[in-house]
């Protein structure tokens, strides 16, 4: 009898502790949370220069990140040898190093035998210049509002968008992203907010024949219409799952990131679903871009239910913003940020490089000190064992 119950106990712990497993959010089950940094154009000086580059990834592996976020894809150029590009006619040059080397290859080499995942950045999404060479040679690649307007005011400047029910855009996108891969032994990569489509778009030749084949009904004149909002959106949701296929199809071990924006900006404003995509098993991490000027606003939304349900399922981080060129944000907030998020359970991402120490109100060594006591342990994601070349 006591052997029974003794037996009866045991099994009852070992239940109720996968349970209480299964719940915990993915970093509380022992991998590693999302130390990242998001490389942008304006961080180019240093990623051209092989002894910055050296001096800045030592940094961040003395401060123990382990995820780092460089651009690939921006204002209609790639920045890597691309056959796709050059077929098209819209590639006219590829920046490289200042000693002579491919920028992308260097940093993943750098970058890996400092135990540092490299997952590059398709910052422009669906997002080109109006004055770019895609946009010129392929007119009939853009979307259009309801009065056939191409272009949007963004962050970004005046731009237009490639409509991404388009399978010729689909198809470029597509065979861009499988080039980065192919080419260089990256971690994965990433997309972010503008792998989107504004919900003002949608009225182009292309998308109306398409939405009315399908629907028998003509396209409705409010681009807020509830169903043809859903049906945009669920048009995109469909296009970023048979990339992920693609994806996994030939790089099965490939991270495949989202960045987007929080909701309801996300979906009202862009047509991203994303949380639809975590319920989907699309993403293999997501980093929430929460960028907020203030610390209550931020906080709150870290107990948002998509946030939870997506740290529930995968790795999960939020953006945290280290300051803009114009507009710096003061240590003592992105201290308070990260605190608040490790409590939280999530991981952080940083935007951007530049703006962590180099360019911001506080000195470099208080900076990177506060930055320490956060991340006081290493924990890299993945370790490659490898040593790094000495120049």
């Amino acid at each position: 009898m006591v052997r029974r119950r003794y037996r009866l106990w045991l099994f009852l712990c070992l239940l109720c502790l996968g349970l209480c497993w299964r719940l915990l959010p993915l970093q509380a089950q022992g991998m590693a949370p999302i130390r990242g940094v998001w490389l942008t154009a304006n961080d180019m000086p240093m990623l051209r220069d092989r002894p910055r580059l050296e001096a800045a990834l030592n940094d961040l592996q003395r401060l123990n990140f382990n995820t780092l976020y460089p651009v690939v894809w921006n204002s209609g150029y790639v920045s890597f040898p691309s056959a796709t590009a050059t077929h098209l006619g819209i590639q006219p040059f590829v920046l490289q190093g200042v000693q002579g080397y491919d920028i992308l290859r260097e940093l993943t080499e750098q970058a890996h035998c400092r135990n540092l995942l490299v997952i590059p950045w398709f910052e422009f999404g669906f997002m080109v210049p109006e004055t770019s060479e895609l946009a010129i040679a392929h007119p009939d690649w853009l979307t259009q509002g309801v009065n056939g307007e191409t272009t949007r005011l963004t962050a970004a400047g005046e731009v237009a968008w490639l409509n991404p029910l388009h399978p010729e855009v689909q198809s470029f996108l597509t065979n861009i992203v499988l080039e980065v891969l192919r080419q260089y032994p990256v971690d994965g990569i990433q997309f972010d907010d503008h792998l989107s489509l504004p919900t003002e778009f949608g009225y182009d030749a292309y998308t109306r024949r398409l939405y009315e084949q399908e629907t028998k009904k003509p396209v409705p004149a409010n681009p807020r219409d509830e169903a043809w909002m859903r049906w945009r959106a669920d048009k995109l949701t469909a296009f970023v799952k048979s990339l992920r296929q693609r994806v996994k199809q030939e790089f099965p071990h490939a991270i495949f990131s989202v960045s987007p924006t929080t909701l309801p900006t996300a979906y009202q404003s862009f047509l991203q679903d994303w949380p639809q995509w975590v319920a989907q098993e699309i993403p293999d991490e997501v980093v929430v871009q929460v960028y907020r000027y203030n610390l209550p606003s931020f906080v709150q939304q870290l107990a948002q239910p998509e946030l939870l349900q997506a740290q529930a399922k995968i790795p999960t981080a939020v953006g945290v913003l280290t300051g803009l060129r114009t507009n710096p944000v003061p240590i003592e907030l992105v201290d308070a940020k990260v605190e608040a998020a490790q409590r939280s359970g999530f991981g952080v991402s940083f935007f951007f490089y530049e703006t962590l120490w180099e360019r911001a109100p506080e000195p470099r060594d208080l900076r990177q000190n506060t930055l320490l006591f956060h991340f006081r342990y290493p924990m890299p994601r993945r370790t490659f064992g490898q040593a790094c070349a000495r120049g």
